[in-house]
């Protein structure tokens, strides 16, 4: 079974939990491209995703919370709130945004980077990106910021770029997610060890 997300360690349990219960099971990892978050579920090349919720697909399923934490600003090492140590969502105002592109639906985009901060500025997108590395470079040049859980910085500790704490921004939550016409017995049989151990939080 492949489970496609961007917390493996954090998912060891999971995993672990899952493989004893059901000896001869495996559970693969790769990469989802926030740009493009459910095509490779609606094809069947990835089994189970792991993806920040709301996720309101009609043809999906959501399955146990197995994540929660907070986010993190990721902006350029030279960038002036790199010194202050902290962003709130005000901040995203003042500077460009990663636009995802058209395959992201904007719902569940904007649950991540809102279209607007809470006092109702406007908050501008672009340059487009793909993946999470192209993300980070273009951050790390300076052409953007980008609101990310703060399993990325946990995880990624690249030049030129630093991970700012965003107190004000909700918390995050990460859901298995998988095709409903799927959902045969490995995926339930997943989808159950999370609900038994509920989910981590980072």
């Amino acid at each position: 079974m492949g489970v496609f997300g961007h917390a493996g360690h954090l998912l060891r349990p999971l995993v672990d939990a899952f493989r004893a219960r059901y000896p001869g099971s495996d559970v693969q990892f790769g990469e989802v491209y926030g740009s493009d978050p459910f095509t490779a579920l609606r094809t069947g090349d990835n089994d189970v995703h792991v993806l920040w919720l709301p996720v309101a697909e009609p043809d999906l399923t959501v399955g146990p919370t197995v994540l929660t934490g907070g986010r993190v600003l990721a902006v350029s090492a030279d960038h002036p709130l790199a010194d202050r140590g902290t962003a709130s969502l005000e901040d995203l105002a003042d500077n460009h945004v990663v636009d995802l592109g058209p395959q992201a639906p904007e719902y569940w985009v904007a649950s991540m980077v809102p279209t607007r901060t809470p006092r109702g500025r406007r908050i501008p997108r672009g340059p487009a990106a793909r993946t999470f590395h192209e993300i980070l470079s273009l951050v790390a040049a300076g052409h953007c910021v980008h609101p990310l859980g703060d399993v990325a910085a946990r995880y990624n500790s690249p030049p030129g770029v630093v991970f700012l704490p965003m107190p004000d921004a909700p918390a995050l939550r990460w859901a298995l997610t998988w095709r409903s016409t799927a959902d045969g017995p490995a995926v339930r049989a997943l989808a159950q060890t999370a609900a038994d151990l509920g989910p981590i939080s980072m």
